[in-house]
């Protein structure tokens, strides 16, 4: 379980194809500090510590998480960003993350707001996942490559968030422009909410 809340980005040092299955190797401040088996999110996909050599250390992405998120598109030296799972009793700064994909947005516009940056972004839209919850709302929470943000103006299939300046300094919002894929992860209160819904009323027909 995650918050949002990027500690740093980490840079993408080896790609390595094993079948279907891509491992990454990262190097990132914290590197250190980590464990085998340990659970990090990389733009927003919780991904396990498999190696740890020197200052790096090495995740595997498998098919399913290349198909739904924008990991099949990094290169070496792209930076990432990275976030270790929440500590038990501490504060929730940003919003629950499952740290599980749910599909990828692809940047249509970034606005210069003088001080800030205003993103928007659309995505693909299936009828049948909007009834479970896969949707955006207005000053609802999104996870944008990793990032809680606070949703502006969601349309269908689009909506927009405004990033402070710390923020786009020290993720990889700073990367982020037209045309560019990143990932997305719904509210998992609202998907509870539309598929709590949606059961009942099948219980009632």
């Amino acid at each position: 379980m995650f918050s949002g809340i990027v500690e740093c980005t980490a840079t993408v040092v080896a790609i390595e194809r094993e079948q279907d299955n891509l491992h990454f190797t990262l190097r990132c401040p914290f590197t250190q500090e980590l464990k085998i088996d340990q659970s990090i999110a990389h733009n927003g996909v919780c991904l396990t510590v498999v190696r740890l050599k020197d200052d790096t250390y090495t995740v595997t992405a498998m098919r399913e998480t290349l198909e739904r998120s924008n990991l099949g598109l990094l290169k070496v030296g792209d930076e990432v960003n990275v976030e270790r799972s929440m500590q038990m009793g501490g504060r929730l700064d940003g919003h629950i993350v499952q740290g599980h994909v749910d599909q990828t947005a692809r940047c249509i516009r970034v606005e210069d707001q003088e001080g800030s940056h205003e993103f928007t972004f659309a995505y693909d839209v299936d009828p049948e996942m909007v009834g479970r919850g896969y949707f955006t709302v207005d000053k609802g929470s999104v996870c944008v490559n990793g990032v809680s943000l606070t949703v502006c103006r969601p349309t269908k299939n689009t909506f927009a968030v405004c990033i402070i300046p710390y923020t786009f300094d020290n993720t990889n919002f700073h990367d982020i422009h037209e045309g560019t894929v990143v990932n997305l992860e719904f509210d998992i209160l609202g998907k509870y909410i539309a598929q709590y819904q949606s059961r009942m009323k099948e219980l009632t027909i």
